[in-house]
């Protein structure tokens, strides 16, 4: 059964993991010092320079949500609304900020046009889940937004899980970029997604019980 007691120190610890390994690997060291980029750079057609004015801004906004998403699920969060509400913008304009990058980023993305696709698609889903949060919140439709931020918050938490889903289908399939980068796009939208949705079905089965309908 999935409890909020597991899922939040797990997510926290892998959020912190993953920001250390974006500080170690492209902000101390170089981006063309990473192996995926190093291959980019082969082709001398690859307008680096100007990628990186786009990739920066991708990773760095990718970070903020991730952690802002991740202090966010937090009871304590919760306590200070006038806090909550701000950390809820910038987690928005985080966001709202970074699908403006990733077409361009996807545009080169390791695995050609599957990847391309992926990565738009998951731009898309990133941007409606979190529209509709925001859509919700301003309805003052609380338990409409918490359950949509919850989405925006597992398509956020893609930067991670993709990368360990690659990781697992590479040593598992030894299959090429081509298709493994795609494939652990979507794998990683849909489980975290179909984790979420556990998540709240398990919450909405608490609180029917605790609350059941009186019939009239």
């Amino acid at each position: 059964m999935l409890n909020k007691r597991i899922l939040l120190p797990v997510i926290y610890g892998l959020a912190y993991l993953f920001t250390m390994y974006i500080v170690i690997q492209f902000i101390i060291y170089k981006p063309s010092q990473a192996g995926i980029v190093s291959s980019k750079l082969q082709d001398p057609t690859f307008p680096y320079a100007i990628w990186k004015l786009f990739f920066y801004p991708h990773i760095l906004l990718g970070v903020l949500a991730l952690l802002i998403g991740a202090y966010q699920l937090t009871n304590k969060s919760r306590q200070n609304r006038k806090r909550h509400r701000q950390l809820g913008r910038i987690y928005g304009l985080a966001i709202f900020g970074n699908v403006l990058v990733v077409p361009y980023i996807s545009l080169y993305a390791t695995g050609g046009i599957g990847s391309t696709i992926a990565f738009l698609v998951l731009d898309m889903v990133w941007f409606l889940t979190t529209a509709v949060a925001i859509f919700y919140i301003r309805r003052k439709n609380v338990t409409k937004h918490r359950e949509w931020m919850l989405r925006s918050y597992a398509v956020t938490f893609v930067f991670v899980t993709f990368r360990i889903f690659l990781l697992f289908i590479q040593l598992l399939t030894h299959a090429t970029f081509r298709v493994s980068f795609p494939l652990a796009v979507y794998l990683s939208i849909l489980i975290n997604l179909l984790i979420t949705e556990v998540y709240l079905h398990k919450q909405s089965r608490a609180f029917t019980a605790k609350h059941p309908v009186k019939e009239i």
